[in-house]
This record gives structure tokens, C-alpha cells and sequence, in this order.
């Protein structure tokens, strides 16, 4: 039977029906068409489906919609603003933090996750937090250099390092 799971996505709030076994990823892409969020593995380990819910990091794949009903969700999408992108969505373009992109929504999350929480990681504290998110195609350099470049005000428009 379809419950009702009331969120804020990307600030605007929402209210959806959905089936109690609801998978978050797919409340995300299947019922509010935010079709960023990726599904890769289906089992939590891969990254690709990383969503921000009320700031922390969480693996959509394996999270019910309706354990995180009135929480702040942020996806991809919703980090851009005012036509324009992130810092972290602008490294990833200008340092090559992607390839296919398949793991590219997850791997940015992730990387602003981090600047969320330590605005000027070392590179140690990047590969760390960044382990939980896979990648076939770039050898991890890249997405590294992103990140890094994240910090930089030049790459963020002058907003300051891990803008927000």
C-alpha cells in the first residue's frame, strides 16, 4: 500500500506516494525524474547513486525513501545555482574528474561532502573519504585533481574554498 513521504529535494519541498520498500534511488529518478543519481552496484558499495540527505552522505540504493521522509535531499542537480555550477561540478569539468560518467554524480557529492566537513583536506584525507566511490575509467588521478581544485578560490568563481 502506497504511503505518502514528504522531503525537501534540492530545496523545494515534496510529497510523493510510494510503496513502503521504496528504494530512495528510485523515489529520486523514477518518481521526481532527477535522473542524475545513478544506480550502479544496487548494493551500497559502489558510490554512483550518492546522495546528500540532511548534509551525511548516504548510499540511495540501500536507503528506503520512507526512513528519510522529512529530511533534506540534495542530488545533483540541486548543487548548481543561479545557472551556475558548483565548484565541485566546475573542477570535475576543468581538471577531467570523469569519463564515462556514470560514477561522476556520486563522485561530486561525495567530493562536497568532504569540503562540507574539511574545507582544505590533504591529499591522504581526500583518497580516504573518496575510497567508497568507485571508478572504471579514470585511475582515480583525475578525480583527485578535482577535488584538489575544488579547494582553489580560482576554480570556485572566488566564492572561497569548499563553497557551498
Amino acid at each position: 500500500m502506497p504511503q505518502r513521504i514528504n522531503l525537501k529535494v534540492n530545496g523545494e519541498d515534496r510529497a510523493v506516494e510510494a510503496p513502503a520498500r521504496r528504494l530512495l534511488v528510485d523515489l529520486i529518478r523514477y518518481d521526481l525524474g532527477l535522473t542524475g543519481t545513478k544506480e550502479g552496484c544496487s548494493v551500497g558499495v559502489c558510490g554512483a547513486c550518492t546522495v546528500l540527505v540532511d548534509g551525511e552522505m548516504v548510499a540511495s540504493c540501500i536507503t528506503l525513501a520512507a526512513a528519510v521522509a522529512g529530511s533534506e535531499i540534495t542530488t545533483i542537480e540541486g548543487l548548481a545555482q543561479d545557472g551556475r555550477l558548483h565548484p565541485v561540478q566546475q573542477a570535475f569539468i576543468d581538471y577531467g574528474g570523469f569519463q564515462c560518467g556514470i560514477c561522476t554524480p556520486g563522485q561530486v557529492m561525495a567530493a562536497k561532502a568532504l569540503l562540507d566537513e574539511n574545507a582544505e583536506p590533504t591529499e591522504e584525507e581526500i583518497r580516504d573519504w573518496m575510497m567508497g566511490n568507485l571508478c572504471r575509467c579514470t585511475g582515480y588521478y583525475k578525480i583527485l585533481e578535482s577535488v584538489v581544485a575544488a579547494m582553489s578560490p580560482a576554480t570556485s568563481n572566488g566564492e572561497g574554498q569548499g563553497s557551498r
